[in-house]
């Protein structure tokens, strides 16, 4: 694990600047989800593991090109050089290049190995439940977006956020699909438990808003 820590403190310049969606504490609780899955699934927990911690090194390079080149492509040459450096063999390089380069919500490039599913599902659950919420009411702040508008807008998965926007835009248009693009056992299990939770909380909230107290 000391190689892991090194690895860990050399991949703190890839996050700075980057707001609480996708910092360094996403990557760190996407590293927990991915650990959790991969023993419930028998995976390779070294290569989940370091997929998790570098799944997102690219995140910096994409904004930088105004995402003109996807994070998931770019993470993956950036790890490549960074585990090569550090000499892992070239079999578990290629493991793990797989597992960044199919992490993203892309049906043109799925996940193939029981690692790279991990990976995937680890990531997205951190897109729902109670901090997939707290994610999405932190980008609609950032967009100057209201606390709540659910009624008279239609959402498209396109558009930008703005003034009119809320963090339910979020919800409907991506988060409550979330559940069924799950690809592990354990994966799809949690992703209901924080699906259900979305429902309730948005539910909650209409209740409130609205004064059906």
């Amino acid at each position: 694990m000391e190689l892991f820590s090194k690895i860990r403190k050399e991949i703190i310049p890839y996050f700075e600047g980057e707001n609480g969606c996708h910092d360094l504490e996403h990557t760190e609780r996407v590293l927990k989800n991915a650990i959790h899955i991969a023993k419930k699934e028998g995976a390779d927990l070294e290569i989940v593991t370091l997929s998790a911690l570098l799944h997102d090194v690219g995140r910096k390079e994409e904004l930088k090109l105004k995402k003109t080149i996807c994070h998931a492509e770019i993470g993956a040459k950036i790890a490549r050089e960074i585990l090569t450096k550090h000499k892992y063999s070239t079999n578990k390089i290629d493991k793990v290049v797989h597992c960044i380069e199919t992490h993203r919500f892309r049906k043109n490039n799925p996940p193939e190995t029981i690692e790279a599913k991990c990976l995937f599902d680890a990531d997205k659950l951190d897109s729902i439940g109670a901090v997939g919420i707290g994610r999405a009411f932190m980008f609609a702040g950032e967009a100057g977006a209201k606390l709540h508008n659910k009624k008279g807008i239609v959402f498209t998965p396109d558009q930008e956020m703005g003034p009119e926007d809320t963090a339910f835009r979020e919800f409907s248009v991506k988060l409550k699909h979330i559940k069924d693009k799950m690809y592990t056992k354990e994966g799809k299990k949690l992703s209901k438990e924080r699906h259900k939770f979305m429902e309730q909380f948005f539910y909650q909230i209409d209740k409130e808003i609205e004064g059906k107290l």
